[in-house]
């Protein structure tokens, strides 16, 4: 670890320094030197396991899987783990990448995907020192100039700056440039919309030319394909499906929890794999405390915050309030972090954790309607994961928390205990 990631994940001994260690969206990133995160928690039972058992087992054919969890359950951490993996890397040859920097995810489409697969691929295997055949390099340029020449935006040129600059600069900008600009992300679609089949064939081409580099496959990670609604997952993965199966790359790809909690989760169903909350109790109540889960959650602050800083009991109470979910334990610790400070106090102490919880319980009560309390009720009382339509939205906003240890089962937000006994 080098002197820079010492400066980054450095362990907080006061208040401006835990301020900065407990981001909200801090996916944590391998060091410079190839190893964990210093701030990395290694889940009790290891539930990632799963997903590494199925890409390390043998196939016929590169897999495909569908990898999804509550927001803020530690996906994007996750999958920069897996990555990073020595196993992983001597099977494989793994890149992981979002969606974000390549294509709009409010208006998010395959054709979309499958151009960052494929460019991704081409450029991250330049940028690392691999060579492609001089003959690829060829088919790739000839299949660019055809892209271009559909694409009227670029011939009138809204992409000038693209013309003749070869598949390097087609890769790069093209993802951006749908990003960005709608008139050209529409007749990109079109464009491939009659010729799907020849984007598939380029991604396979650059994968084939990897592997007889290589001798692994191409392995991508996509992240933040959770993030559309679920209409355009439904439109990406269920209707779609066969499409995104093709590629001759092992992909992981995530998606979006509703998915899973939709009659359209069946196309999908054998190669999906769930990233469960924390359990901090049992289905038996609150009362039963796990003492893993609460000594998973005490590492994940421990590995930022000196124990000085935080009262034990705040500690724990923040702990029962986060639910099991990463990032409501960062936005907890945060928030009673800058209250704290506010009191010009030494330490986190129960009034500070309280006064956190009343804030967050207030956002709730700014949103959650009459029925939407009655059914909160009911599943704190039940802990029955039964479907109804508002039971999808509210695991979304994690007014409803899913949770595994044999059976699934499900219960309510903590801070909303106080809320239905209103």
């Amino acid at each position: 670890m080098d002197n820079m990631d010492k400066l980054h994940y450095e362990r907080a001994k006061d208040f401006d320094r835990a301020w900065l260690n407990f981001e909200l969206d801090l996916p944590l990133r391998p060091t410079s030197d190839g190893k964990d995160n210093p701030f990395y928690v290694s889940r009790f039972g290891n539930p990632l396991a799963e997903l590494k058992d199925a890409l390390m087992a043998p196939f016929y054919k590169p897999p495909k899987f569908f990898f999804s969890g509550h927001r803020g359950c530690g996906k994007s951490t996750e999958l920069l783990h897996l990555v990073n993996d020595a196993d992983i890397q001597r099977k494989y040859w793994p890149i992981n990448f979002t969606i974000r920097n390549y294509a709009d995810i409010i208006d998010l489409d395959f054709r979309d995907v499958l151009l960052a697969i494929g460019g991704r691929l081409f450029i991250e295997y330049k940028q690392s020192g691999g060579e492609l055949p001089d003959q690829l390099l060829k088919e790739l340029d000839s299949w660019r100039g055809k892209i271009e020449k559909e694409i009227g935006t670029i011939e009138n040129g809204r992409l000038s700056s693209e013309i003749g600059a070869g598949i390097d600069a087609f890769f790069a900008n093209a993802g951006v440039r749908m990003k960005l600009e709608p008139a050209t992300r529409v007749e990109i679609r079109q464009t491939f919309e009659k010729d799907v089949t020849g984007l598939i064939a380029v991604i396979n081409a650059i994968s084939s030319a990897i592997y007889a580099k290589e001798k692994r496959f191409p392995l991508v990670l996509i992240d933040d394909l959770d993030k559309p609604e679920l209409d355009k997952a439904r439109a990406i993965f269920h209707d779609r499906r066969e499409i995104m199966t093709q590629p001759n790359c092992a992909i992981v790809y995530t998606v979006s929890s509703a998915l899973f909690y939709s009659k359209e989760f069946d196309a999908i169903r054998d190669q999906a794999v769930f990233l469960p909350n924390i359990n901090i109790h049992t289905k038996a109540g609150e009362e039963v405390i796990s003492d893993a889960g609460y000594g998973t959650l005490r590492k994940f602050i421990d590995l930022r915050m000196s124990r000085s800083l935080i009262d034990g009991e705040a500690l724990d109470q923040a702990i029962k309030y986060s639910g099991g979910v990463f990032r409501e334990m960062a936005r907890i610790m945060r928030t009673s972090i800058g209250r704290a400070r506010r009191r010009n106090a030494p330490l986190i102490e129960m009034e500070d954790v309280e006064w956190t919880a009343t804030e967050i319980r207030n956002e709730y009560r700014r949103i959650l309607n009459r029925d939407d309390i009655k059914l909160l009720k009911t599943i704190y009382q039940t802990k029955k994961l039964e479907y109804v339509d508002r039971l999808r939205p509210l695991l979304q906003l994690l007014a409803i928390l899913e949770y595994r240890n044999g059976d699934n089962w499900c219960d309510i937000h903590p801070v909303l205990r106080k809320l239905i006994n209103e």
